[in-house]
């Protein structure tokens, strides 16, 4: 069941909050630079006209209920360093895809730990789930541990119809 707002979700270091029209530089940047996108599929948003569009999409999405997607910020600052979301969810609402980036200037902090660990927790006990997913590249080493970490299981076998690259993840409630 999706809940019927949107819930800021705080951490001991994070806020995690719906995206803004003034967050468009960072998802410019976050879904086109090289490094960010080495492993990734997607498209990018170059542009302020793309940034913006990609925003107005992802929070009509979320006034539809259709998916969670989080802006990461440090406590007291306002600035967006990554996202993170719960999205693709099954018709049954039980079971739902999670995905995430960080600016790499953020990266090997803990930073994306805290986030997920926020976001598995939402997901498990405010939505409801039974099964979260996680697909990421075969040679994302930091992706890997990450998910290792957090009591994801690789799922043998099963493949991403979309990046032949990818490998996936299953993390069921508790």
């Amino acid at each position: 069941m999706i809940e019927d707002d949107f819930l800021n979700i705080e951490t001991d270091r994070l806020i995690l909050m719906k995206l803004e029209e003034s967050d468009w530089k960072v998802i410019s940047y976050l879904r086109s630079d090289k490094e960010v996108n080495s492993f990734v599929k997607r498209p990018s948003a170059k542009t302020k006209e793309e940034a913006l569009d990609f925003i107005t999409k992802i929070n009509q999405e979320i006034e539809h209920k259709n998916l969670y997607y989080w802006k990461i910020t440090e406590k007291n600052q306002n600035s967006m360093i990554g996202s993170i979301c719960l999205w693709n969810f099954s018709p049954n609402k039980k079971s739902a895809e999670i995905g995430y980036d960080l600016s790499p200037l953020y990266q090997k902090r803990g930073i994306m730990n805290e986030a997920l660990t926020s976001v598995i927790n939402f997901g498990f006990k405010k939505l409801n789930l039974a099964l979260i997913k996680a697909y990421t590249h075969h040679q994302n080493v930091n992706s890997i541990k990450l998910l290792d970490r957090n009591g994801f299981n690789l799922v043998a076998g099963e493949k991403d119809d979309h990046n032949a690259d990818n490998i996936i993840y299953e993390l069921k409630s508790p």
